[in-house]
């Protein structure tokens, strides 16, 4: 395994991060803290407690799983466009790089950023609400698997993608809804019957519903049916990254 092709993909990547720490890091957790704010504060006060929890703290897990969620992906897809879209893709695919090699270094890079960020929103977020982590190892876990997961997702986009139309396409269209109606503001039980049935068909729904259950204990989904759908949505993104670069589509034309 060339180890130095991973760290030196995986350096650059986090080395752009910090060059650009205002637009990577700071700002989307400014954003974060502005919904603790407008959320917690200006809403809580209307809604006394969702699930036993109060509302302040019952948004924390859906707001930091929104972050993760969307940096990783932005992070990812963005990393890999840009290779593409300046030519140098064809320099990593002439080197001595394996698609394993290449897709850990860009993926790991991505996902460490977006799990910088996850840990500083929830330290932040102890500034505005008390929040207690009954299961601190499954929080942690549920993280890291998003992180990888959706940081995996990007790097298909990213691929896929022959223009910054399409390369933002799947994330303002289809990721962007699909985080705001999966529960990060509300529990699925608050919705009409009908409501609830169709939640279900959205995987963000059970993202957050495990993410919440490692901090309260309760969940809109049963844990083990979460932690399937997030491992089993990265194992297919595992297979259509190998599929990739097995038939090289989008990266030899």
């Amino acid at each position: 395994m060339n180890l130095h092709a991973m760290k030196a993909i995986y350096v650059f990547e986090m080395a752009r991060t910090f060059r650009t720490i205002v637009q990577s890091i700071v700002s989307p957790v400014i954003s974060t803290c502005l919904y603790f704010v407008v959320f917690g504060t200006a809403i809580g006060s209307r809604i006394e407690q969702v699930d036993g929890v109060a509302y302040g703290s019952f948004i924390v897990p859906g707001l930091i799983m929104l972050s993760v969620l969307m940096q990783s992906l932005t992070n990812a897809s963005f990393g890999i466009y840009f290779p593409k879209f300046m030519g140098t893709i064809y320099e990593l695919m002439s080197a001595p790089v394996s698609p394993f090699e290449a897709v850990v270094g860009y993926v790991g890079a991505a996902a460490t950023k977006s799990l910088m960020i996850g840990l500083i929103i929830l330290g932040t977020a102890h500034l505005f609400v008390p929040i207690k982590i009954l299961h601190p190892v499954w929080m942690l876990s549920f993280l890291v698997l998003t992180c990888v997961s959706f940081a995996m997702f990007g790097f298909i986009i990213g691929i896929w993608a022959k223009n910054f139309e399409q390369l933002n396409l799947i994330p303002m269209l289809i990721i962007t809804p699909l985080v705001f109606l999966g529960g990060s503001f509300y529990s699925i039980d608050m919705l009409p019957p009908i409501w609830q049935k169709i939640s279900l068909f959205n995987p963000v729904v059970y993202l957050v519903s495990g993410f919440r259950w490692a901090f309260f204990g309760t969940a809109d989904v049963a844990v083990a049916i979460s932690l399937g759908a997030v491992s089993g949505f990265m194992l297919a993104c595992l297979a259509v990254i190998w599929w990739i670069f097995k038939t090289g589509y989008r990266l030899k034309s």
